[in-house]
């Protein structure tokens, strides 16, 4: 997949879950912060109802008459804004005595009892809240509330105004898609440019990395090409032509042992040596692996330093056991040798540097 088509889902992606997240927020934000509204608005007018009807009951009682105070508290609501909140007065015979609307005096009062006795008793605003955000319902005002004026058939009522209050909800709900379309393009934007920026590092990393990667390959390749043309230098010209100096004692086999049994084992038959629990073994082409008295030290002495190499501590081998040689962990090397064995035949990266100088003798 291209890098632009690449970059081009992960903006969509981005975008999608965004979304998502932000339908799904931006609901419960507009439900939480409503019904907050709602309670705060709720619990003014109430005490508004509870403060006239003390007000009410006051001047009952300071032998005022009734009709007087209707006709007082009339004149001071009339005309008085009800685009939201507004108090208005009933009697038990449920008709307004007292509204700011004045043609609604006389009437008959309609009020849902349900959400009445919800928000009385419960203190619900949630039951509001769906009523104003329902379309089903069409009347114009509605009560929340009711305080009763004592010794009297006279009822305080806290009002609410539908259609002004689902106008408000409207418009909160229009700055919270506002805020989240606002917030989505800056967060998508800015995540978008953060992967393009880390994508862009990353690309780096594994540009450097391949061209290093690339760089041990070709190393490597010439360290396997060496080895064929030694194996090859080998098999043209004798042992004593390819060594530089001599050994004083050249060994043509080595004393071994198979159980109680002396087994001289020729030199060119040897593929690798190894020591294990303080034994030594010594393991040919053929698959033979007797044993020797000889520690490993005392035994590469003996050996042609031109065809076996002293690999760690546990290992000697042959050129012409190495099958191949593979790049392992930090600079290190591991060979791949010709005959089957379980062990790992590991070069540090310290020893790396003489064996390619082996292989190039």
């Amino acid at each position: 997949m291209k890098k632009d088509k690449l970059y081009f889902f992960t903006f969509l992606s981005i975008t999608a879950i965004f979304m998502l997240v932000a339908l799904i927020a931006s609901q419960y934000f507009i439900k939480v912060s409503a019904d907050q509204l709602i309670e705060v608005q709720v619990e003014s007018s109430k005490r508004e109802a509870d403060e006239i009807a003390k007000l009410i009951d006051f001047q009952l009682s300071s032998s005022i008459e009734k009709g007087d105070i209707i006709s007082n508290l009339q004149q001071i609501i009339e005309n008085s804004n009800t685009d939201s909140w507004f108090v208005s007065v009933f009697n038990w015979g449920g008709r307004e005595v007292c509204h700011p609307d004045k043609t609604k005096v006389g009437q008959q009062v309609n009020s849902n009892q349900t959400l009445l006795t919800s928000l009385k008793e419960k203190n619900n605003s949630e039951d509001l809240y769906y009523l104003l955000t329902s379309n089903t319902n069409e009347s114009i005002s509605e009560i929340v509330y009711i305080s009763p004026v004592k010794n009297s058939d006279l009822i305080v009522a806290a009002n609410v105004n539908i259609s002004s209050i689902k106008n408000q909800m409207k418009t909160l709900k229009t700055n919270f898609y506002l805020i989240f379309f606002v917030m989505g393009i800056l967060v998508i934007l800015l995540s978008f440019l953060a992967v393009r920026i880390l994508g862009s590092t990353y690309e780096k990393q594994l540009e450097l990395k391949y061209a290093s990667l690339t760089s041990e390959v070709v190393s490597l390749s010439k360290l396997n090409s060496d080895l064929v043309n030694y194996k090859q230098k080998v098999a043209e010209k004798p042992v004593e032509n390819i060594v530089e100096e001599p050994l004083e004692i050249e060994k043509k086999r080595i004393l071994t042992y198979i159980r109680n049994e002396l087994v001289p084992i020729a030199i060119e038959e040897i593929a690798y040596v190894y020591t294990e629990n303080t034994i030594t073994y010594v393991v040919c082409f053929d698959g033979r692996k007797p044993t020797t008295n000889l520690s490993l030290d005392d035994m590469y002495t003996q050996l042609n330093s031109a065809l076996f190499f002293r690999a760690n501590r546990q290992f000697i081998i042959s050129i012409t056991a190495i099958d191949k040689i593979i790049k392992y962990g930090n600079s290190q090397l591991k060979i791949v040798l010709h005959s089957k064995t379980s062990e790992e035949i590991l070069i540090s990266k310290n020893k790396a540097a003489e064996f390619k100088q082996w292989l190039n003798m």
